[in-house]
């Protein structure tokens, strides 16, 4: 079972900056994503005249999931328009990795370069 949370008191939701100031007592909505070590790793903020996008948050969440394991996703993850659900290979630190990158990876330039997602 996941356990849900809901602050209500107004001294941490304005240490967290989920209070518009400008709008008195009305929050902003916020999500955290938090990590099984308790480490906040994603916050998302939404002005009340904009709903939240759960499709979002499970992107993000399962992005995350997925870095941890594999390594750092793209932009638009799952569905970049360059590498699909490929996983970003992190640029090289020396001229000699820069070169072998291209026979190891699918590269687009010596700096930017991916491989499949491992399923």
């Amino acid at each position: 079972m996941i356990k849900y949370f809901l602050i209500s008191n107004d001294s941490i939701a304005l240490k967290l900056g989920m209070l518009h100031l400008g709008k008195g007592t009305n929050t902003i909505g916020a999500v955290f994503i938090v990590d099984p070590m308790s480490k906040v790793r994603l916050i998302m903020y939404y002005p009340q005249e904009v709903g939240r996008n759960i499709d979002e948050v499970v992107r993000s969440v399962k992005a995350l999931q997925v870095a941890d394991k594999q390594g750092p996703v793209s932009a638009g993850w799952p569905n970049n328009e360059l590498i699909g659900d490929g996983i970003i290979i992190p640029p090289a630190t020396n001229i000699e990795d820069s070169k072998k990158r291209p026979s190891e990876y699918d590269c687009y330039d010596w700096w930017f370069c991916h491989k499949p997602l491992e399923k």
